[in-house]
């Protein structure tokens, strides 16, 4: 139940309204007015989350959270409705990002419930995707590790750089067409030069590293938008060591925002609840 209770007073054009304040059990402001009855005022709800008072009103004007009453004198007034809509939104966050969970909100707000549980959905549908993702990941680097890649010979080599080769060479060792790197090539997923000698495509060891991956997952059924990303990571990683060192990470963060998720619906479920 409440605790200990502080007065604090407010004076506009010379009238005074008087506030005693009091902490419930989880140590949440509850402020009650004398002249009009309990109440919340912005500085409660931010005090629970560690928010500016300003966030409130940005939060409001938005419609994360539904439209608040006012005072004869200006003030704004928030109900345990507006503090719940707060905690759910806040819960929904770190499992759906900040623009979807603005959206459920939104959503919410209008009395589009289908809508807001419509983007849940998506968010649930993303996430189980990304667990095969990972799978597949694992397994086309457990696939890449026991083969070295054999340096060429100079009657094999046309890229007259050393360390490269030329797209025929790579097509014959992955057992492809040179159409398909060049396909590839368009999609973002290898990134080969032209010689300067010969004007011709030269892969570097990097390029065909990306090669390889990309065959070993378009063999798996990936599509190649969805290997794109993949290849962002491992050139960001800096590579197929780092990558897998990274991929431990990778699981964790996917174990996180399942459960991140699991808050977040509990969470608007009290909210949806309290609208009834």
């Amino acid at each position: 139940m409440g605790g200990i209770c502080e007065c604090s007073s407010h004076s506009v054009n010379g009238i005074v309204e008087l506030f005693i304040e009091t902490f419930d059990d989880r140590g949440v402001a509850v402020g009650r007015n004398l002249q009009s009855g309990v109440r919340l005022r912005p500085v409660d709800l931010a005090r629970e989350h560690g928010l500016s008072t300003q966030a409130i009103r940005n939060y409001e004007a938005g419609d994360i959270l539904p439209a608040c009453e006012r005072t004869p004198h200006g003030y704004r007034t928030y109900t345990d409705l507006h503090a719940q809509a707060l905690r759910a939104f806040l819960a929904l966050v770190p499992g759906h990002s900040h623009q979807t969970a603005v959206a459920i909100m939104q959503a919410i707000n209008r009395d589009a419930t289908d809508d807001a549980l419509r983007l849940v959905d998506e968010s649930h549908s993303q996430l189980l995707e990304d667990r095969p993702t990972l799978d597949a990941v694992e397994r086309a680097l457990r696939d890449l590790e026991p083969t070295a890649e054999p340096q060429p010979t100079r009657s094999e080599s046309t890229a007259a750089e050393p360390g490269t080769v030329s797209i025929g060479l790579l097509a014959g060792r992955l057992g492809l067409q040179p159409a398909t790197l060049r396909k590839w090539e368009r999609a973002g997923l290898v990134r080969p030069h032209r010689s300067p000698q010969t004007g011709y495509r030269v892969y570097d060891e990097a390029d065909v590293r990306d090669a390889r991956l990309t065959h070993q997952l378009r063999r798996g059924g990936y599509l190649l938008q969805q290997i794109s990303p993949l290849i962002a990571q491992v050139r960001t990683a800096g590579g197929l060591e780092p990558l897998a060192a990274a991929l431990h990470d990778w699981h964790g963060q996917l174990s996180g925002r399942g459960r991140a998720m699991l808050s977040g619906a509990t969470e608007m479920d009290r909210y949806l609840r309290d609208r009834v």
